[in-house]
Formats: C-alpha cells, sequence, structure tokens
C-alpha cells in the first residue's frame, strides 16, 4: 500500500504541475528550476523512475530468470511505444506549415510524423526500465553497484572532461549553457532537429545521453526494493535503514552538486543521488505513517492513483491537448482553447492569478481521480 501511495502522490503531483490554469501565473514550488538547482517539481521524474525499480525488484524476486529476459524487453518497448503514440497524437499537425497555405490532410499528417519527438517521459522510463532490468537479472549485487558507480561517475566525466565538438572547449566550463553542453550536441547528432523537444528547439530534456545516468535512478530503486523485502530484518529496521540511506544520499547529492550540479534536464549525477536519496525518505515516511501507525484514511485518493499510473498519465496527456490545441470555441468573435475558456469564466475572476491558476490544475487533479475511482471500484488496472 505505501508503495501505491508514494506512486500516486508522484503522479497526482505530475498531473498538478503540467496542467497549471495558466502557465504565466504559477507558484515557483510548482515549476521546474530554470536550468541548475530543484524544485519540488523536478522530484516527480526521478520518483517515478525510482518506483519502477522498486517494481522491477518485486517483478523479478517472484519469477524464474529464464523468462524474463524478454518480458522485459516486451514491456519496455511497449512503453515507449506508448510514448511515441502520445507525442504524435493527434497524428496530424493541426497548426499553421511554413511555405503551405492551405495543407491538406495528408500534408498534416506526413509534417508530423516528420516532426515528431522520438523522446519523452514514457520513452525513457520505457529504456531505463529494460537497462536497469537486463542488468539486474544475471548479475550480483557487488557486480550491480560497480554498474551504478560507474554510470554515474562515467558520466560524470564523460559531460566534464570531453570537448563538446565545435567549441573548443571541455563540457564544464559549458555546463550552463544549455544548447551547447555535450548532451544537446549528441541530441542534435541522434535525433536530429527536427525530432528534439519542440520548446527548446537545440536540446532535448530527455535526450538518448542523459537517459544513461537515469537507468542508476532505476537501479538504486531496486536496491531499495531488495532492502525493504528482506523479511530477516523486523519492518523498522527497514523502515530506519531506508530512511537513513536516503538522507545520506540527500547530503552525497548536494555535496557532488558543488562540482557536477543537480540539473534535471541533464540529469546529472548529483541528481540521481540526491532524488534517489529523497525517495528513499518520502518512502520509509509512509512505510512508517501506513505500516507501522496503521494511519491510513487520508491514504486512498492516492491509492487510486497508484494503481493506474498508465491510465493517468496517457489519458491526462491526451486531454491536455486536447483542451490545449485542438478543441477551440469562438468567444467575443476570437477562437480560445477550451483550457483557456474554462479559466477565464470560472477561475480567474474570482481569485489571484496564482491561486486561480492553482485551482484549475487541482480541478483536473480531481476530474482524474473521479475517472480513476470509477475504474478502481470495478477493479480495472492497466498494464503493460
Amino acid at each position: 500500500m505505501a508503495l501505491d501511495v508514494f506512486r500516486g502522490i508522484t503522479i497526482a503531483g505530475m498531473l498538478l504541475v503540467n496542467n497549471p490554469g495558466s502557465w504565466g501565473a504559477i507558484y515557483p514550488p510548482l515549476e521546474h528550476a530554470p536550468w541548475n538547482g530543484w524544485t519540488p517539481t523536478d522530484l516527480i521524474f526521478p520518483f517515478f523512475l525510482f518506483i519502477v525499480g522498486v517494481t522491477t525488484h518485486l517483478s523479478l524476486s517472484r519469477r524464474d530468470p529464464n523468462t524474463l529476459t524478454m518480458t522485459i524487453i516486451r514491456r519496455g518497448l511497449l512503453i515507449v511505444l506508448a510514448g511515441l503514440l502520445l507525442n504524435a497524437f493527434p497524428f496530424f499537425w493541426w497548426g499553421k506549415m511554413a511555405g503551405i497555405p492551405d495543407p491538406t490532410f495528408l500534408q498534416r499528417v506526413l509534417w508530423r510524423a516528420q516532426h515528431l519527438r522520438f523522446m519523452g517521459v514514457l520513452q525513457r522510463i520505457g529504456f531505463a526500465y529494460i537497462a536497469a532490468g537486463l542488468l539486474t537479472l544475471r548479475t550480483t549485487v557487488k557486480q550491480q553497484i560497480a554498474i551504478i558507480v560507474t554510470l554515474l561517475l562515467g558520466y560524470w566525466f564523460v559531460m566534464t572532461l570531453v570537448p563538446v565538438p565545435g567549441t573548443g572547449t571541455i563540457g564544464y566550463f559549458l555546463l550552463d549553457q544549455p544548447e551547447h553542453t555535450l548532451a544537446a550536441w549528441s541530441d542534435r547528432l541522434i535525433l536530429g532537429t527536427n525530432h528534439i523537444w519542440a520548446s527548446t528547439k537545440t536540446w532535448d530534456p530527455e535526450g538518448p545521453l542523459s537517459t544513461i545516468p537515469a537507468v542508476a535512478t532505476a537501479m538504486l530503486g531496486i536496491f531499495a526494493g531488495r532492502w525493504l523485502t528482506d523479511k530477516r530484518r523486523p519492518l523498522m529496521e527497514r523502515i530506519a535503514g531506508l530512511f537513513g540511506a536516503g538522507c545520506l544520499g540527500m547530503v552525497a547529492g548536494e555535496l557532488w552538486s558543488w562540482v557536477f550540479p543537480i540539473n534535471k534536464n541533464l540529469w546529472t549525477s548529483s541528481y540521481v543521488v540526491f532524488t534517489a536519496g529523497f525517495a528513499c525518505v518520502v518512502l520509509a515516511t509512509c512505510l512508517w505513517i501506513l505500516d507501522v501507525h496503521q494511519v491510513r484514511g487520508w491514504a486512498r485518493p492516492f491509492v487510486v492513483y497508484g494503481v493506474n499510473p498508465l491510465v493517468a498519465f496517457v489519458g491526462s496527456g491526451i486531454m491536455g491537448r486536447c483542451i490545449d490545441s485542438l478543441f477551440k470555441i469562438t468567444i467575443d468573435g476570437k477562437k480560445t482553447s477550451l483550457h483557456q475558456a474554462s479559466f477565464d469564466a470560472f477561475f480567474a475572476p474570482y481569485f489571484p492569478d496564482k491561486f486561480a491558476s492553482l485551482l484549475w490544475g487541482l480541478a483536473f487533479v480531481a476530474f482524474w481521480l473521479a475517472i480513476l475511482w470509477l475504474l478502481h471500484r470495478r477493479n480495472i488496472i492497466v498494464k503493460l
């Protein structure tokens, strides 16, 4: 239950920060850090990857390793495919097209395919799950520790000591220039500029190179899952150990950030260690409240979110694109998105800007809670 609650808090938080009433009016904790540093919003994605690691251990420990290789690959690729389809939805371009004043539907479909973003949140989760699962399947604990250390130290050295092509200097001196980091250069080289996140154009926050340390995030979750399921130790000892390890990880991440800044977009090694430590503390706290003290009444909505995360993520993503870009109504002779129209009609006139934006986001979270609650009551759980 604690794991479901932790996952539910993470998913609900993701929907909240991804769907404000107005992007121009957001409380600072609900925004990503501009570049280096972190906010509570920057904890959401690594928390989910960490949880993927915990659940990976639970899956691996219950089945024959000889049958798991293809299962891991199949599940991971299905998650990647779900991310690609979500990026492509509605499978045609709905806006203006340069040089084509009156495009046909086929031209819109082709343009969408030619500018499809290849990477994304689900894609990173899928690839990290495959890598973490396969690296854990037939290795010892010592070998897994060596893999994590190699991933984190190797990424640090590559990002800081390798010269970035076209700049004439090593990566360390370019870490504060998003478009000039080695990760940005590799994004353009591997993905191509047409297939990078449109909001940045020169780099992708879920690019290929920065996905490598994300594998370590998932593997650290596997370690947490292994520790928590070790029934040879009393529950309180396991909780205390998880909490202590988490605190050490947060301190270590902060210390490492002095030479390799905490940065979500680059998924820096210090960010991996800090956020994994934070995830350990949150999960330990959930266990302490729910399993030790049996205080569970507050947790039901988060359990509902936690057991159907894929529905919440994909469904809310599709809904967001529909109400933001596809479905519009005419107000005072001007086409307005359903999102903007609802915000202007029911929230903006009655509350201060940032509070109104927060309330719209909470309404969005509550709407999806109602959908997920109906699925939960019918025991409908979508898994890959």
